[in-house]
């Protein structure tokens, strides 16, 4: 029985307690709050139901509890149910009915976790969209993985997920990005608004070679040149490696193709039509603070120009046009005005402004021996994605990213993430694959077949916990893709990794010399299969391996 049954259960059970005693059963939740609670003597779960509704029905919570205990008591699987405090009321289930988790586990495999509660919807999700100016930094890499994770959590719920790149190929970064090429083929120093770095002397001495004639044709064809081959082969090493790290797209949008289209155009002149565009001092605004936003937005400036929230606005009605229930964008921690200008742009267009979902990720800072790292060998300036898969590796560099809510700026100290010991928590979670996976290996090599386990046989402390850990993950999965939060599959496994850790320190799995094999060996063979599937289906979550041994 998971929490998602006992929920069922529960609320069927007071909805017939309810009704025998003529109280109206319409002010039961939809679904009911079940919990573990903190101290595992007070019972396998708790609710607080009969709190939650006795004043609604004219009754005491502590009555209510009672008559939900007698009633649950006498039901299938429930082993006891008590009443705490005010009115909460504590539930041991029967050991046959919580083992059965194992049996659920096994038998849908891969599948353990997915729901339904994102069925029909299709979602545009775009990260990264780092602008092809350089590699991609520690901010970018954090939205690769988070993004990517992101993504197939929402997909394990139904939902059909658009993996999405803005690649911002039009605007004056580009004219930086094409000029301070052209600086460092002639071997002055980059322009003061330009780029520097190993890289740009390499990406220019490439364009030379595409094209030994660049420096000697006039100066406007020159920079089409740098601008064109350079903005590509830039572009080709960040998809390659993205794609390296885990991470690929489905679309690649180039924000130029909204300019050369006139999609830009068109949505201005829609705003206008309107009448949700007014023009002052020779530009156009956005009246963006009619619908929430803190002011108002110039979409055209005054020497006749676009600004960049033009093609914003254009992007997000291509995104609809595409049928986009919900657009998700993931920027970067100095990019909290677009909340309220992409939520107004919406509005503006008259669509529901909660089509749009911006997530704001905070700064990344690397650290070795307490002190931040501040140079990369290629960037010059700041440390990029190359630079930590080559220092802690591309699972390390996931999980590291994914693990901490996007809220919250992190320090990666790369002593602990590359460490072989139980304070990793990616080498925590993936050791506790791997010595399962030894334990099959070692079944399979004595010729153990589990089959009918005796899951009632698994009563110890640490066998349940270890049941009830695994009955979680369906609802971890549907919190953290409900709450776009996938740093709670992270913390999930390595609370599943340290059920596991001691559920192996206290019970012996295989016989041992001539021992015979017994119910008891299968049973908790088979928990341990169930243990390795749903750390296997977490991890992949992330994008990170689940490694056999180690």
């Amino acid at each position: 029985m998971t929490p998602a049954d006992l929920a069922e259960l529960l609320r069927g059970t007071a909805a017939k307690v309810l009704a025998e005693r003529g109280l109206d059963v319409s002010v039961l939740p939809e679904t009911l709050t079940v919990e573990r609670p903190r101290n595992p003597e007070h019972g396998d779960y708790a609710t607080n139901v009969a709190m939650q509704v006795a004043k609604k029905v004219g009754t005491n919570p502590r009555e209510l509890a009672g008559w939900l205990a007698d009633a649950l008591t006498a039901a299938a699987g429930i082993d006891s149910a008590d009443i705490a405090g005010p009115g909460f009321l504590n539930i041991r289930l029967a050991a046959d009915a919580q083992g059965a988790i194992v049996a659920k586990i096994l038998e849908a495999g891969t599948a353990f976790g997915s729901g339904h509660t994102l069925d029909g919807k299709k979602i545009n999700l775009e990260f990264v969209s780092a602008n092809p100016t350089g590699p991609i930094h520690l901010g970018g890499t954090r939205w690769a993985a988070v993004g990517d994770a992101l993504g197939r959590i929402l997909s394990t719920q139904g939902a059909a997920v658009t993996r999405e790149y803005y690649f911002n190929d039009h605007g004056a970064q580009i004219d930086r990005f094409s000029r301070s090429l052209i600086a460092a083929a002639k071997g002055e120093p980059a322009p003061e608004d330009g780029y520097a770095g190993a890289y740009i002397a390499d990406i220019a001495t490439s364009v030379q070679q595409q094209r030994p004639d660049v420096l000697d044709l006039p100066a406007g064809e020159q920079q089409e040149v740098f601008r064109a081959i350079g903005v590509d082969l830039m572009f080709a090493h960040i998809k390659r490696t993205l794609h390296e790290f885990g991470v690929d797209f489905d679309v690649y949008f180039h924000e130029n193709s909204l300019f050369e289209s006139g999609a830009v155009e068109k949505a201005v002149e829609t705003l206008k039509d309107s009448g949700n565009l007014f023009q002052e001092d020779g530009a156009w605004w956005l009246k963006s603070t009619d619908f929430g936003d803190d002011k108002d937005r110039v979409v055209i400036k005054s020497d006749g120009n676009a600004a960049y929230i033009a093609g914003d606005i254009a992007y997000f009605q291509d995104k609809r046009s595409r049928g986009f229930d919900l657009c998700i964008y993931m920027l970067g921690a100095d990019h909290h005005g677009y909340i309220g200008r992409l939520k107004a742009a919406a509005a503006a267009f008259g669509d529901d402004p909660d089509t749009v979902e911006v997530l704001i990720g905070q700064m990344v800072n690397l650290v070795r021996d307490g002190v931040a790292v501040k140079m990369s060998k290629r960037a010059g300036t700041v440390i990029t994605l190359d630079d930590l898969v080559e220092a802690i590796g591309v699972d390390a560099s996931r999980y590291a990213m994914i693990r901490s809510s996007v809220d919250s700026s992190i320090d990666i100290d790369l002593e602990l993430w590359t460490s072989t010991g139980n304070e990793n928590p990616v080498y925590y979670v993936q050791y506790a694959h791997a010595r399962l996976s030894a334990i099959a290996r070692n079944a399979a090599d004595l010729g153990i077949a589990v089959t009918d386990p005796d899951f009632s046989l698994l009563t110890s402390e640490q066998e349940g916990d270890l049941i009830r850990t695994l009955g979680e993950y369906p609802r971890v999965v549907t919190s953290a893709a409900n709450l776009r939060e996938p740093h709670r599959i992270a913390r999930y496994l390595e609370e599943l990794a340290g059920a596991y850790h001691r559920f192996y320190g206290a019970c012996r799995i295989l016989p041992q010399g001539d021992e015979e094999v017994g119910p008891l060996h299968l049973a908790r063979l088979a928990l341990c299969d169930a243990s390795r599937q749903v750390l296997a289906n977490g991890l992949a979550l992330l994008g990170v391996s689940a490694p056999e041994q180690m």
